[in-house]
């Protein structure tokens, strides 16, 4: 109650008194004391007192004055102060404003700062990609002027080693002259000029070979020292191997010979024209019974035979009544046959006299030949028989003729004639015994899995490639300039490298394939020690169009030349990619030229420049030629002369007997100048479109064709006449049929396949009529198949007669129903299998394409014959993925599986398990693989054999699914398992047991065991190189033998250094084909003469020494070998200069021979040496110089001189690498050493860091046998490894 406040309530109004508005109540905060009394008397209770006084009542007023008096001075106190304290709150807001304004102002200044710091990081982010993207443009650049000069040095190195070798031919051949007595005329004596004679190294080596002692053929030796030379600087064994070809003794010469002699092809049967078994029959009117029934009865069986091997099967045949009228028809028919039956009984007509002189008498030998002669009792054979017999039996003198004499019914007589015709097909036709057939399934062959190992390819792809080429070299070129584009083709190729693509460019039909064609064969010709591919890209929608499938069978064939394609993937986008690598990589050991044939579109893979071993040449049109290519070389084809067009023109008329007046020929002349007239295609089909009309007719054929103003509209007039010359409605309507079918399939059709289609068309009717088409470039025979020869023609054909759609529909509804025939009858060709599924793609009818696919055969044809990525295609244009289409699989084949009771159906079961299973391998989906692998080899080993051959291949493709999951022990075990069986049922150098030890080889190499995957490839690759030999690659070894008994032959003389050196290239050759005995006496032979003619002391008898020791290494005759190898290295030191090759060759081998004898410190010095000569030969950064040291520091280890080895193993490594690159082979096994050395040194992390970079580059190292491919500087006799004579600790496991 002692403050003001306690007077006056909270919300109450207090009036101003001074005549303020009123406001609500607040407290004061001023503290008053008023007086006790006062207060006592102001709040005193109770009622009044009556009668009190005056005086008391006055006083208390004053008190109340005084009072509120006092409490207005309060009050203005207080309202003072608050005026106060609201005017410093103004000021205080109105600098909070002013402080706020500028803080705003700040606020906007950072804003404006921040966004142009903002900008500025933006502009610095896009300065620094421009940068990096430069800097990638700029290592792009830096790596290919690298490899630029890489190849240009290795080229510059090449020219002197051919300078060397020229200058020591011409310096023997001096010693030669001076030892035989003659003077030697020396430029230096004399005092003129113009008796001085420069020679070229190129000259010189022309020189060198043309004047060998064979002039007929370059020899064995001339080859390999071809394939030498381009092949350029190698380490020790290539570089200082250059006295010559078969010089020196080395099994690399061999590997080498073979890998350039063989051609890689596949095996197809030289009886068979065009992949058709082709039987044509020859009978008379008294024959036509057995002939009537042996077609009914048993052709149907021969043609399952040979359509379950992938070929076809036709009867020909000519009535009698209308043979005259087929002449020209019949003789190309016999031509072409593969076997021919004649079927006699007493009477001959004409036509039966022609065709026998033309297959039995004029060329018996040419292909397997059946008389089936019907006899009736006591009937003796008539005059006209009876000569034509005698003239047969003349003519057959090497009794080939398989004769039936008969004399029983018809029907049998036909038996007979099945029998015979059974076994020449199966045997000599085929090559295959009656066992083989039966024991195929669905059309495949399982043996040839086994020369390919996992990597399956269609040969029927390879025989349309080769067909292609050999009917593109028999073309018409003789009447064409060629001859310049060939020189200006030459020279392009033999520009040094490095070269990009070459390019040969024209219009459609100007000659592109014709000349490329030809070119390749008279290249094979000159240098056939040079692998050539070639592929011919057919219409759209092909295979032969299908990128991955030309890149496959290039890389494959790349691959064949090492007897190994272990390393080529199936995945469609890794063919693709990988392709570069290999033909990079494979550079090295092969020189190989590539040639695609109208390839724009597929050809994504090339690169630029290409190694140095490598030409690829395009051939490309005008129109469609990428531009980015076009800065490339590039030859152009000209349009013709007219020259060549009356060349072209005149050769037509005067194979057919005609003759053009002077005004055709000037009408022609004029007509054929502008470029869509006068290319090759126009000018070959307008001749033939002339001159197959009689005199009469043709000026009215010219006039039509001079209308025609381009190849397209020739040949739609083309068609045109070729309808109108026909003679009947019949024979019009089956040529727009045969055109439309060809047209709308996929590759093509057989002419089985059109006699099925039409059984009303007649033989003689088709073969008259495809020759015709042939004859105007129109169709063609190619593997079997109807096809178009050129793309204008398929245009022609679909613009004249597939106007619609629906007619394209119609002719690939026709064939459906055909194949699907065929399906229900269970006749699963690769026919059906390459054209059912694309017929209905492009029907769009999925769900028939999704039944035709879960036809198990159809996809096990498909997947064996490497259209992996065709039927991958397939299944996703139906709409699954790889689980569900694995899953559509293994339903099928379960609901298969209850359907199979017998042994061949559980057979043919189990190879439908296991293709499923590699299918599903094949596509990432291990997992899935397992299982239909698995039961595959549950049902061979139940319904075979348990140590039946087909249970090892389930073990080994079931074993590769354990190692993708690196499962390695379970791998192990199966592999293991499937090797002991395949040595059981094959032997132990069979090609499957080669594929075993690779794959265990690869195996041990995954988990580092390297000493035991290395016995297992030296061992696998010594199986391939024998299997190489004895199967289709005897070439090389009869080469050899020829070539040795012809050197015998100029062995017979009196003793000469030339007759010395023969008889040390016949100790070679007799070395490389294993007879050692024979080599040696003829090695020691020549060491003999050349001590007796040239003195002991001559580097010829260092040679003849060099060799010797090389032959008694070989049988381990080390002792020997020793000596006259030292006694080699003296001669060759006194004799050579301090870096001489030759020298170091001898200096190579002996300290290889002294390491491998345990004299490690002999063996020092000598690599020491060696590496002197290298440095003074190559420079100091040269590889071969790397691999000298290596060699030197392989030693020190051994010698456990681990400080001198370091520096050794350190250096080589920077040589490497900046030589070779980080990731090349010998950086790995460089790094490998120097983990080993840091390990024996105790710095272990140090060395388990270079183990893993090592481990690294050997993984990504892809396999050319089964193992890391040996670089193009490599030697096999340089040492790569610390482990010597004794074993070290097990450091690198």
């Amino acid at each position: 109650m002692g403050t003001a406040s306690s007077m006056v309530s909270p919300g109450e109004v207090i009036e101003d008194g001074y005549g303020g508005e009123g406001g609500e109540a607040c407290e004061i905060p001023v503290e008053v004391k008023p007086k006790a009394r006062l207060l006592r008397s102001s709040f005193r209770r109770g009622p009044r007192v009556i009668g009190a006084s005056f005086k008391s009542t006055a006083s208390v007023d004053l008190e109340y004055a005084a009072e509120y008096e006092r409490l207005r001075k309060e009050y203005e106190i207080f309202r003072v102060s608050k005026n106060n304290e609201i005017s410093s709150m103004q000021k205080k807001e109105a600098k909070l404003d002013e402080e706020n304004k500028r803080l705003r102002a700040e606020l906007q200044a950072l804003q404006k700062t921040y966004q142009k710091i903002l900008r500025e990081k933006e502009s610095a982010l896009e300065a620094k990609y421009q940068a990096m993207e430069r800097a990638a443009t700029f290592e792009h650049d830096r790596d290919k002027v690298k490899r630029q000069f890489k190849i240009f040095r290795e080229t510059k190195e090449k020219e002197i080693q051919d300078l060397l070798r020229a200058k020591r031919d011409l310096e023997a051949k001096l010693q030669q002259l001076q030892a035989q007595g003659i003077q030697v005329y020396d430029p230096n004596d004399s005092d003129s000029d113009d008796n001085q004679t420069t020679v070229t190294a190129t000259g010189t080596q022309c020189e060198y070979w043309t004047g060998g002692v064979l002039g007929s053929e370059p020899s064995m030796g001339s080859m390999m020292q071809l394939q030498q030379t381009f092949r350029g600087p190698e380490f020790a064994h290539s570089l200082i191997d250059v006295e010559g070809p078969f010089a020196n003794v080395s099994r690399d010469d061999w590997d080498a010979a073979v890998a350039s002699l063989l051609q890689v092809s596949p095996h197809v049967p030289q009886a068979l024209w065009s992949n058709t078994v082709r039987c044509y029959l020859i009978f008379t009117q008294e024959t036509k019974a057995e002939l009537d029934i042996f077609i009914k009865k048993h052709t149907s069986v021969l043609r399952r035979i040979c359509e379950s091997l992938g070929h076809f099967y036709l009867n020909v045949f000519f009535p009698e009544e209308n043979a005259a009228s087929y002449a020209v028809e019949r003789k190309q028919e016999i031509e072409r046959s593969s076997l021919c039956v004649l079927l006699l009984k007493s009477t001959v007509p004409s036509s039966v006299v022609e065709d026998c002189e033309e297959a039995f008498v004029k060329n018996p030998d040419g292909r397997p030949l059946v008389l089936y002669l019907r006899t009736e009792e006591d009937h003796n054979l008539n005059g006209p028989i009876r000569q034509l017999l005698e003239r047969v039996n003349a003519a057959d003198k090497a009794a080939k003729i398989k004769v039936v004499d008969h004399s029983g019914s018809a029907e049998e007589g036909a038996s007979l004639i099945y029998a015979q015709l059974e076994k020449i097909i199966k045997q000599e036709l085929l090559c295959l015994e009656v066992a083989d057939v039966e024991s195929k399934d669905s059309g495949m062959d399982e043996g040839c899995e086994e020369d390919s190992g996992d990597v399956l390819w269609d040969l029927h792809d390879e025989q349309e490639q080769i067909e292609a080429y050999q009917q593109a070299c028999s073309g018409t070129t003789s009447q064409l300039s060629f001859q310049k584009y060939i020189d200006r083709l030459n020279d392009m190729i033999a520009a040094p490298p490095p070269t990009p693509p070459l390019l040969v460019s024209g219009g459609p039909g100007s000659g592109k394939s014709l000349l490329l064609s030809k070119w390749i064969e008279l290249q094979q010709k000159q240098s056939p020690n040079t692998l050539f591919l070639y592929h011919f890209v057919g219409r759209p929608l092909s295979t032969s169009s299908e990128p991955v499938l030309i890149i496959k069978r290039l890389t494959v064939k790349l691959l064949q030349h090492f007897w190994s394609i272990s390393g080529l993937s199936m995945e469609p986008s890794k063919i693709l990619e990988e392709f570069p690598r290999w033909l990079e990589r494979l550079s090295a050991w092969v020189y190989s030229l590539l040639y695609i044939f109208q390839a724009e579109k597929h050809m994504k893979w090339l690169i630029d420049p290409l190694p140095v071993n490598v030409r690829v040449v395009v051939s490309v049109n005008v129109e469609t030629c990428p531009q980015a290519w076009r800065l490339w070389p590039t030859l152009h084809l000209d349009p013709l002369s007219p020259r060549e067009v009356r060349s072209i023109v005149n050769a037509e008329c005067q194979s057919m007997d005609l003759k053009l007046t002077r005004d055709q020929e000037k009408k022609l002349e004029r007509h054929c100048r502008c470029a869509s007239t006068c290319n090759a295609l126009y000018v070959t089909l307008l001749a033939r479109m002339i001159t197959s009309r009689s005199c009469g007719l043709l000026e009215k054929s010219l006039e039509q064709c001079l209308q025609c103003q381009d190849t397209m509209s020739l040949y739609r007039l083309a068609l045109k006449m070729t309808l109108n010359s026909l003679c009947t409605d019949r024979e019009r309507h089956i040529m727009r049929e045969i055109l439309g079918l060809v047209c709308a399939s996929h590759n093509g059709v057989s002419e089985s396949e059109v006699l099925d289609l039409f059984p009303e068309v007649e033989l003689p009717v088709l073969s008259s009529l495809l020759y015709l088409l042939n004859r105007l470039c129109i169709v063609t025979l190619r593997c079997g198949l109807i096809r178009f020869q050129h793309l204008q023609a398929w245009e022609a054909v679909r613009l004249e007669f597939l106007t619609g759609g629906s007619s394209s529909t119609t002719y690939r509804e026709k064939l459906i129903h055909y194949f699907n025939q065929q399906l229900s009858q269970d006749r699963v060709t690769w026919r059906v299998a390459d054209e059912l599924p694309w017929l209905l793609q492009q029907e769009e009818d999925k769900p028939k394409l999704q039944l035709s696919l879960l036809n198990l055969f159809v996809s096990q044809n498909l997947y064996k014959r490497g259209h992996f990525s065709e039927l991958l295609a397939y299944w996703q244009y139906v709409g699954k993925d790889k689980s569900s289409m694995a899953t559509e699989y293994f339903d099928s084949l379960k609901r298969y599986e209850k359907s199979c009771e017998s042994e061949d159906s559980m057979t043919r079961l189990a190879n439908l398990y296991e293709t499923l299973g590699r299918f599903l391998k094949d596509l990432g989906l291990p997992s899935q693989a397992v299982a239909p692998l698995q039961r595959s080899l549950e049902i061979r080993e139940t319904a075979l054999d348990p140590d039946h051959p087909s249970v090892a291949r389930s073990l080994h493709q079931l074993a590769g699914v354990y190692v993708q999951w690196k499962k390695y022990g379970n791998a192990e075990q199966l592999y293991k398992q499937a090797l002991e069986i395949s040595e059981n049922a094959y032997g132990a150098e069979h090609a499957s047991v080669a594929r075993e030890l690779e794959s265990l080889a690869m195996l041990y190499q995954k988990q580092n065991k390297y000493e035991q995957a290395e016995k297992l490839r030296k061992r696998s690759v010594k199986i391939r190189q024998k299997t190489a030999r004895q199967k289709g690659h005897m070439y090389g070894f009869s080469l050899l033998r020829r070539r040795a008994l012809q050197l015998e032959e100029l062995t017979l003389g009196k003793d000469s250094a030339d007759c010395a050196k023969t008889l040390n290239e016949l100790g070679v050759l007799y070395y490389l084909q294993n007879n050692l005995d024979a080599a040696k006496v003829f090695l020691t032979r020549s060491l003999e003469m050349r001590q007796r003619v040239l003195g002991p002391d001559h580097p010829d008898c260092a040679q003849s020494l060099n060799n010797l020791a090389a032959l008694h290494t070989e049988r381990r005759e080390y002792e020997a070998a020793e000596d006259m190898y030292e006694r080699a290295l003296d001669i060759r030191k006194k004799a050579l200069s301090p870096d001489h090759p030759s020298l170091a060759y001898t200096l190579k081998h002996l300290a290889m021979l002294y390491k491998r004898r345990g004299k490690l410190e002999k063996a020092v010095p000598l690599y020491e040496l060696s590496l002197e000569i290298r440095e003074k030969s190559f420079g100091p950064k040269h590889p071969s110089v790397a691999t000298a040291l290596v060699n030197l520091a392989v030693i020190y280890c051994q010698l456990k001189k681990h400080s001198d080895a370091l520096p050794l193993y350190e250096r080589a490594l920077k040589i490497y690498e900046d030589s070779l690159g980080r990731s090349h082979p010998r950086v790995g096994e460089t790094l490998k050493n120097l983990a080993v050395l840091s390990y024996e040194e105790g710095d272990f992390e140090k060395a388990a860091e270079l183990y893993k970079r090592a481990m690294e580059i050997k993984e990504a190292e892809p396999s050319l046998v089964c193992g890391n491919a040996p670089s193009r500087h490599s030697s096999s006799g340089d040492a790569f490894s610390v482990r010597g004579p004794a074993p070290l600790p097990h450091a690198q496991r």
